[in-house]
């Protein structure tokens, strides 16, 4: 498996990243809250499942759901997704998650 890296400030900054990256309507993405680091992996080869790019930062959000505002660049903790306005979150905390194991591996390594 091959794995690159994008470091951000924060998870606002993921956040913006995300919701850049959305497709039109799509207001509920995944994130991953794991071992200390908040992150997404985006398949870089869709056919192959081989190449991922993790884009994280360090820290915990313990939400299930989160509403981010990209205007204001805050989110907030919901328990409901109702606006269209807004995008949504979905935190993902695996008890294991072996694709993330091998990436935080790779990561801790190369620092």
């Amino acid at each position: 498996m091959h794995f690159e890296f994008e470091e951000f400030e924060s998870p606002e900054d993921i956040f913006v990243y995300m919701s850049t990256m959305a497709p039109p309507m799509k207001s509920m993405l995944p994130i991953n809250s794991y071992r200390g680091y908040i992150f997404s992996m985006i398949p870089l080869n869709p056919t192959t499942g081989d190449s991922y790019l993790i884009i994280y930062t360090k820290g915990k959000i313990g939400e299930k759901l989160l509403e981010f505002d990209m205007n204001m660049k805050k989110y907030r903790p919901v328990e409901t997704a109702d606006r269209a306005d807004k995008i949504y979150f979905v935190v993902l905390t695996p008890k294991r998650n072996t694709i993330a194991d091998a990436a935080i591996k790779e990561l801790e390594k190369s620092t």
